[in-house]
């Protein structure tokens, strides 16, 4: 595909463009204010490219390649993954290494790329799309930030006693292996189970985490811990390298009757061992801070006040979802639960929510949701808005622009949003109580394949 530009040509990537292209985003992509081209995110890449992770292949990254060079100016990539949400599996596409030569940015080169990687997007029956991106960018592309992204609780290190009290530790920390998977798997599982949304993991994606490269972006370091007498009780993954003096933890968790009260002081243990170990492999002073990007909420951060916590912070995953009324009756399921457990349990009617030019209609029958479709406000009713009570077809409740995906990913809570945003509105109680109860502010914790 020819660009506006008929020397800037757009097309999937192949094998042949694997070197340039591991080149290209070590460049473009690079930390900010750096001097050197990233080569963790280059041999990220490669993995990507060389099929180490199992649902991405070269085709699956587009390329815009200048004609009179033969060089990449600008790429793109799909990779996908299966989410769950209140533990319904959705297909979602990722995009990710999005990237332009500073020469070449401001001709649309990346709107022409994920206008293509939607289309690959819907063709594979992906009901959303996410990327975790710059600030702002991807607003002009139809997407909202509407979903938790790495909540972090850091601790102090120095603060952890240096031994358990009598000497020997009652848990250990070992590498993880194959034979391991299916323990992953249950444990991974069970631990889903807290949030809203999360990931899907088995063999294929376990393996992923034990074949990245030593270098890759996205590598970490997979343990299993053991009691003393060599049972597995729970899993770790933490980052190979201190980032800033701090040791970055991406998942604990433990299996179902392990005490979160006797593991982790063990476990906290370990983390400072290992954070001292990369230290002085890095010519650093100490690991200073252990970072729990766990989520906003979870079970370890109970037993960290000793250890000085401080909340880092979440930010938010860019969400895209091109056919709301297909989704929402996919979730019908998980909704009619959520309204069989509220004051509105058994209601029956209509609900009509607005984003202001357009919207969606919400049919129930005794607190069973019979019909989802498209809506759009009428454009001839009489009258100035003034969100009360009316006898015409208006909206119960309304939503400015994409705002209701931060209610339905629960992001955000209804109250919270009519907080942030003037013009979300509720006309009556009754819309009121259907809204918080079907779409309820819950935490998420997505660890994507990547």
């Amino acid at each position: 595909m020819k660009l506006n530009q008929t020397h800037l040509v757009l097309r999937a990537a192949t094998p042949a463009d694997i070197d340039a292209l591991v080149a290209f985003t070590a460049d473009v992509l690079r930390h900010q204010d750096a001097d050197e081209p990233d080569a963790r995110t280059g041999a990220w890449t490669r993995d990507l490219l060389e099929g180490v992770h199992p649902r991405v292949r070269c085709s699956d990254f587009t390329v815009v390649e200048d004609a009179r060079t033969g060089r990449i100016v600008s790429s793109a990539g799909l990779i996908s993954q299966t989410w769950t949400y209140a533990g319904l599996p959705i297909e979602v596409g990722q995009l990710e290494l999005i990237g332009t030569e500073p020469a070449y940015r401001g001709r649309g080169l990346v709107r022409a790329q994920i206008e293509r990687l939607h289309d690959w997007s819907a063709a594979r029956g992906q009901r959303v799309v996410a990327i975790d991106g710059i600030p702002w960018f991807y607003r002009q592309f139809g997407y909202e930030m509407a979903l938790e992204l790495r909540g972090e609780i850091s601790i102090d290190a120095s603060r952890m006693p240096a031994a358990a009290e009598g000497g020997a530790s009652a848990f250990r920390v070992r590498p993880a292996e194959t034979r391991d998977f299916p323990f992953l798997t249950r444990v991974y599982r069970a631990a889903c189970a807290r949030t809203l949304v999360s990931c899907q993991r088995d063999g294929p994606e376990w393996r992923l985490e034990l074949g990245r490269r030593e270098t890759s972006f996205y590598r970490l370091e997979l343990r299993v811990i053991e009691s003393a007498a060599g049972e597995p009780c729970g899993f770790l993954a933490h980052a190979p390298q201190l980032a800033g003096g701090t040791l970055g933890v991406v998942q604990y968790e433990l299996d179902a009757g392990a005490a979160w009260a006797a593991v982790t002081p063990d476990v906290l243990r370990h983390l400072r061992t290992v954070g001292r170990a990369y230290a002085e492999r890095q010519g650093e002073a100490d690991v200073y801070r252990l970072g729990l990007c766990l989520g906003t909420e979870h079970p370890a951060y109970e037993l960290v006040p000793p250890f000085a916590p401080r909340d880092e912070g979440a930010y938010a995953w860019y969400l895209r979802v091109a056919d709301l009324p297909s989704l929402i009756q996919h979730l019908v399921p998980v909704l009619e639960r959520r309204l069989a457990a509220s004051a509105a349990a058994g209601h029956s009617g209509t609900l009509l929510i607005s984003f202001y030019r357009d919207g969606l209609r919400l049919d129930l029958d005794r607190g069973r949701i019979v019909a989802v479709s498209a809506w759009r406000p009428a454009l001839d009713l009489p009258g100035v808005e003034r969100n009360q009570p009316t006898r015409a077809a208006r909206a119960a409740a309304s939503f400015p622009g994409l705002a209701f995906l931060q209610l339905l990913f629960g992001y955000r809570s209804f109250d919270e949003l009519r907080h942030a945003f003037a013009d979300c509105i509720v006309r009556t109680p009754e819309a009121y109580d259907l809204l918080t109860a079907l779409f309820p502010k819950q935490p998420s914790n997505v660890w994507a394949v990547m």
